[in-house]
């Protein structure tokens, strides 16, 4: 089944040549099945790259999802023309009376500030203790991970030595974990950051679970009883070339910036990168969507937020 999205968003175009079925919105009025309603807060600046990224995943599923973008209003976007974000996104306060059966907050590259010094930290916390009421299932990646781990339980996060920044191989910690449906013993996830959690923090905290890790990059996955509130530190949605222009912006403004680990043939950036991760990207958002939203969300969406608390 395929995602829905407005006719005219660019992902369209991208999606369409990639062979991922997209279902107009007039079209998708006419058949008789309730779509999950899933509202994408995009903090990143590259807004149209992201918003493609996590509609391919979104949309390769036997689900139709109807999408909403949503973006900040206390923070004005430098890097995405303003028309973009009139004509494609809202803002929390014209979605905030709606039900919504899933919910991705996306990384943000304010990784160096504390928390409380984003601009839009304010709104961000009331988007999350909204998410509570409001959503089935929030999905936090990255820095929108550790922002859902500190502002929920507390969770601090800490600056690493060097950053983060290659394709690295993960492992279950939690095996039966149906996030992880289907996954092989070993799989890869790139990262990107600076910052990290600790395992000893997650694990004083009750009701929360470590699902997978890297030797390399700590944590990955981490869930709420029930799975109302997922954290994933990597980025699985990266395209194929995401790390390298990264990489090469750094490079060329002169930056301490290495390589990309276990992202191109034998470290050599005059080679194409090898992409090692789709395949588990897609499976991630797919066990995500099918067993923490589709399966488990009520009927009725105006019931979200009346479930039996699982947490």
């Amino acid at each position: 089944m395929p995602i829905q999205i407005p006719n005219d968003l660019p992902a369209v175009e991208t999606l369409q040549q990639e062979n991922i079925f997209v279902m107009p919105e007039n079209r998708a009025s006419t058949q008789d099945i309730r779509p999950l309603e899933i509202v994408l807060l995009n903090l990143m600046p590259t807004k149209i790259a992201t918003e493609t990224q996590f509609t391919r995943l979104l949309g390769n599923t036997p689900l139709q999802v109807r999408l909403e973008l949503m973006h900040t209003s206390t923070h004005q976007s430098k890097n995405t023309a303003q028309e973009h974000l009139l004509n494609f996104y809202k803002s929390f306060d014209e979605l905030k009376h709606r039900k919504f059966d899933g919910m991705v907050i996306t990384g943000a590259p304010v990784e160096h500030m504390p928390f409380e010094q984003v601009d839009y930290w304010p709104e961000l916390c009331e988007i999350m203790e909204w998410s509570k009421t409001n959503v089935h299932s929030t999905f936090h990646i990255c820095w929108g991970a550790q922002a859902g781990l500190y502002y929920h339980y507390g969770v601090p996060k800490y600056q690493m030595n060097e950053k983060l920044f290659g394709v690295f191989p993960h492992q279950a910690d939690y095996k039966r974990s149906i996030l992880l449906r289907g996954f092989d013993d070993i799989f890869w996830v790139p990262h990107s950051r600076h910052t990290t959690v600790l395992r000893e923090d997650i694990e004083k905290v009750p009701g929360l679970k470590i699902l997978s890790s890297s030797k390399q990059g700590g944590v990955h996955a981490v869930a709420s009883k029930g799975g109302r509130q997922i954290f994933v530190t990597g980025h699985s949605e990266y395209d194929p070339d995401t790390l390298e222009r990264e990489y090469l912006r750094d490079k060329n403004q002169g930056l301490p910036i290495h390589v990309p680990e276990n992202y191109y043939p034998n470290d050599d950036d005059t080679q194409l990168p090898i992409v090692r991760w789709r395949g588990h990207a897609n499976l991630l958002f797919s066990n995500w969507l099918n067993y923490f939203v589709y399966q488990t969300t009520p009927f009725d969406i105006k019931s979200i937020g009346q479930e039996e608390d699982n947490e």
